[in-house]
């Protein structure tokens, strides 16, 4: 079948198996050059996060909660190509058959497993539900028939909804503000049409259910069962992943519904730590990364044009980023650099720092005051903003042929 983008309110409906396959590819390569830049040999110890009590090991086994598509993805390709670590990776995907398509994220993670295997690193992925009881328990056998113990638990979910594993019930997040209804420009991906959007204020029932889905509780729930199973090792550090962004989007996002799970997010992170430290040596942390396209923020009302905007900036100056250059960075000045992981004075790691630079700031925010439809094309980078979401489905890669029939339940040989 020739497949070609269909996308709809922001959203890409599809995914092209071969340009997911080369996507992930390329991120490989870059992982592996960053490797002889750095002078950084696979399997070689490392000292840092995972090891809080100054001793140096390797970084042999992770385990990435939401690992087909974005962050999680790059988490896992960092640290089996950056690292030679054996990782188990949880995401729900749904995969392709005959007639229709899979996921992005499913073929993504066909083509992270032959990779991983050719190059002999050990692999499992795991497809299900990772806020589910059952795919815990799947993990913690799989850890255990792999013979390892986990160093590094990454958690990098973004879902709309979540079922209570004790009680059945669903909770569903919503991106909403408070006190007063929120309107900002956002842009068409597709036409490159600017347009207003206006979002009603949140329910006290919406938003304690945004912080059921995307606050700390599943991250904890894991980390407490995993503990408790015997499957994290002296010393294991945790990360979860987590956005901040701009003043002007704060009202919708950081104060917002997002934001109060977030929050808890954080808290949570502070809790964790004293306990892992405790028990295991271990630490968790929240790591606030930039902001980039990926299958969520694509939807988000400001964000878009924002990231447009800030992609143009950042490119001029020379320090933007994708999703793999910023993990890349997490772990090599970060998780992995000396003895203790710099944090701010709210604890969180801050790997969003070139974003947040106030010279880009102050030049966004320049160009976001007079940005119209006329001069969108020119002060707005909307053509890279777009080629980046067409390729999280696979689309726009390079050196794909888009004219080619290709089966949908496979990436090929």
């Amino acid at each position: 079948m020739i497949v070609s983008p269909m996308i709809r309110n922001n959203i890409c409906l599809n995914a092209h198996p071969a340009g997911c396959v080369k996507e992930v590819e390329n991120q490989i390569e870059y992982v592996k050059t960053r490797n002889l830049q750095r002078g950084r040999k696979p399997g070689a110890p490392v000292s840092g996060g995972t090891h809080a009590e100054g001793k140096s090991a390797p970084l042999s086994a992770v385990l990435v909660l939401g690992c087909s598509t974005g962050y999680g993805l790059a988490s896992r390709i960092t640290s089996s190509f950056g690292y030679g670590a054996t990782t188990v990776g949880v995401s729900y995907e749904n995969p392709g058959r005959e007639t229709k398509g899979g996921t992005p994220g499913w073929y993504n993670n066909l083509a992270f497993d032959r990779s991983a295997q050719e190059a002999g690193i050990p692999t499992v992925t795991i497809n299900g539900d990772a806020f589910s009881d059952e795919v815990r328990a799947l993990v913690i056998e799989s850890a255990k028939k792999l013979g390892v113990t986990f160093d590094l638990v990454i958690y990098s979910l973004a879902s709309p909804v979540r079922k209570d594993p004790d009680t059945g019930e669903l909770y569903r997040s919503v991106l909403k503000p408070f006190g007063k209804p929120y309107s900002g420009n956002t842009v068409d991906i597709k036409s490159g049409t600017l347009s207003e959007k206006v979002i009603d204020v949140a329910t006290d029932d919406e938003a304690a259910q945004t912080v059921k889905v995307m606050g700390g509780e599943d991250w904890q729930r894991w980390m407490t069962q995993l503990t408790e199973a015997g499957v994290l090792a002296r010393g294991c550090t945790t990360v979860a992943y987590s956005y901040i962004g701009p003043e002007l989007s704060h009202s919708l996002y950081r104060e917002g519904t997002i934001g109060q799970a977030k929050k808890h997010l954080e808290q949570t992170a502070r809790t964790m730590n004293e306990t892992l430290s405790k028990t295991i040596g271990g630490s968790a942390y929240v790591s606030v990364n930039k902001g980039l396209v990926t299958r969520s923020s694509a939807v988000i009302p400001v964000i878009p044009l924002y990231l447009a905007v800030l992609f143009k900036v950042m490119k001029e100056k020379g320090t933007h980023e994708g999703c793999i250059e910023q993990i890349e960075r997490l772990y090599a000045e970060r998780l992995y650099n000396s003895s203790s992981v710099p944090l701010d004075a709210d604890n969180l790691i801050r790997i969003d720092d070139y974003e947040m630079a106030d010279d880009v700031q102050q030049a966004v925010t320049a160009i976001l005051d007079r940005l119209t439809q006329e001069n969108l094309a020119d002060l707005a980078d909307l053509a890279g903003y777009r080629h980046d979401f067409l390729v999280t489905g696979g689309f726009d890669v390079s050196g794909i042929d888009y004219e080619k029939d290709i089966p949908l339940d496979t990436i090929g040989a």
